[in-house]
C-alpha cells in the first residue's frame, strides 16, 4: 500500500501554516505552466505534508486565473495522495453562521472560462464524478474539526462561481432557494483535475458571510469578511496540526475510488494518441498510459 501524502490548498487568508517541521521550499516545473507559489514541504510527527497558497502569498492572483491544473499536477509530482483545500465561502443557510466549517461533499460548477481538464484532442478521457470527495478522507476531517470544538456540518453542497465578483441579489436567492448549502469562487475546476489526477479530494469550507440574500445581513462586507477570515485561519491552523498529527501512514483506499479514476477512463486508442499531450500527462497519468 502506498505511504499517505498529506496536500494542502490554503485559500482567501491562509497563506502559510506554522507547524511544519523540517520545511523546505521549492518550486515545482509543471508542462501546464506555473503553478501559485512554491510549495511547502515537511512533516507534522511522521505525516508528511505538503502546502500550498492557491492565490499565493500576499493573494496575487484572483480565483478565475489561478493554474489549477499546474498546481494539482505539482501536487502530484511531490507525491500528494489525499489533498484538502480550505476555502472561505459564503452560506445560503441561516444556521451555516460565520466561523461555522462545512465539510462540503458535492458541488455546482457556474465556472466558465477555467481549463477543467488534463485531458483533451488526441487523448480522450472521462473519469465520474457523482462523488468527488473521498469519503474516509472526510471522516478524518471531521474528526479533526470536532475535536478541535468547531462548529461544523458534515455534507453539502457548494457553488463554485467564476467570480472575483461577488453574487448579483437574483443569483444568490436562486442559489439559496435551491437549497444549496454554501457559494465560494475556487472548488472547481480543482476538485476536477485531482479526480483526473488520482488524489483524494475534500473540503473544509469556512463560511464567512452569508453572501447578499440574507434580508438582515445584505450584501458581502469585505472589511468585516477580513475580520471573519482571520478568526478563521487561527481554527484551520489547529485543524490542519491535528489532521496531520493524526493522519493514517499509509494511504486509505477510497470508498470512491478516486486513486483508481482512470482505469478504463481513457478512449483513445493508443495508435493515434497525441505524443505531445501524452508527454504532459506522464505525472497525472502515467500510470494507465504506461499500461497501453
Amino acid at each position: 500500500m502506498a505511504k499517505a501524502v498529506l496536500g494542502i490548498i490554503g485559500g482567501s487568508g491562509i497563506y502559510d501554516l506554522p507547524g511544519i517541521e523540517d520545511v523546505h521550499e521549492q518550486a515545482v516545473a509543471t508542462p501546464w505552466g506555473e503553478p501559485s507559489d512554491r510549495f511547502r514541504s515537511g512533516r507534522v510527527g511522521t505525516t508528511k505534508v505538503v502546502f500550498l497558497p492557491r492565490h499565493g502569498r500576499g493573494h496575487r492572483i484572483p480565483p478565475h486565473e489561478i493554474n489549477y491544473r499546474a498546481n494539482v499536477d505539482a501536487m502530484k509530482q511531490l507525491g500528494v495522495t489525499d489533498l484538502v483545500s480550505f476555502s472561505a465561502c459564503g452560506s445560503y443557510r441561516e444556521g451555516l453562521s460565520p466561523g461555522t466549517f462545512v465539510l462540503v461533499d458535492n458541488f455546482v460548477d457556474r465556472t466558465v472560462h477555467r481549463a477543467s481538464t488534463f485531458f483533451g484532442t488526441g487523448c480522450v478521457a472521462h473519469v465520474s464524478l457523482a462523488h468527488p470527495v473521498g469519503p474516509a478522507l472526510q471522516d478524518q476531517i471531521e474528526r479533526a474539526v470536532r475535536a478541535e470544538g468547531i462548529a461544523c456540518q458534515r455534507g453539502g453542497v457548494a457553488v463554485c462561481m467564476e467570480g472575483p465578483q461577488f453574487s448579483t441579489l437574483p443569483e444568490s436567492l436562486t442559489y439559496q432557494q435551491l437549497g444549496y448549502d454554501v457559494i465560494h469562487m475556487t472548488s472547481m475546476p480543482e476538485a476536477r483535475l485531482a479526480r483526473e489526477a488520482e488524489i483524494t479530494y475534500a473540503v473544509i469550507a469556512m463560511v464567512t458571510d452569508y453572501d447578499c440574500w440574507h434580508e438582515v445581513h445584505g450584501a458581502v462586507d469585505v472589511a468585516s469578511l477580513l475580520r471573519v477570515m482571520a478568526e478563521n485561519n487561527g481554527k484551520a491552523q489547529r485543524v490542519f496540526a491535528r489532521l496531520a498529527r493524526d493522519f493514517p501512514a499509509e494511504r486509505v483506499p477510497c470508498p470512491v475510488g478516486s486513486e483508481r479514476a482512470l482505469d478504463g477512463a481513457i478512449l483513445t486508442h493508443p495508435d493515434v494518441r497525441d505524443p505531445a499531450l501524452v508527454a504532459k500527462l506522464q505525472t497525472v497519468a502515467g500510470r494507465v498510459l504506461r499500461r497501453a
